[in-house]
């Protein structure tokens, strides 16, 4: 069953940044994942929700998303975007 990583993302340091997204498409496709959305523009319809800059992943299994979050090839850059985002992470299966 598919599952889809909805990403939101708050950058603070954008130079640190500008190198994780560069090197995290790479580690996401060796775990067949792929992106859907990356930092397009959003519209907030209802609610208070602001995001600032959205990512929509989508895997094959949840169990294939935890290799890539946990591998350590993702490993640097999770530190990395750490260290250059403030980030909110949810996981949820596809239907």
């Amino acid at each position: 069953m598919a599952v889809y990583a909805v990403v939101n993302v708050q950058v603070t340091d954008p130079a640190r940044y500008a190198e994780y997204r560069e090197k995290a498409p790479a580690t996401i496709t060796r775990y067949g994942g792929k992106y859907l959305a990356r930092g397009g523009e959003v519209e907030v319809l209802e609610g208070d929700w602001n995001p600032q800059r959205l990512v929509i992943l989508e895997f094959e299994s949840m169990e294939r998303l935890h290799e890539w979050y946990n591998s350590p090839e993702y490993a640097p850059l999770k530190q990395l975007r750490s260290e250059a985002t403030v980030t909110e992470f949810v996981v949820v299966e596809g239907l």
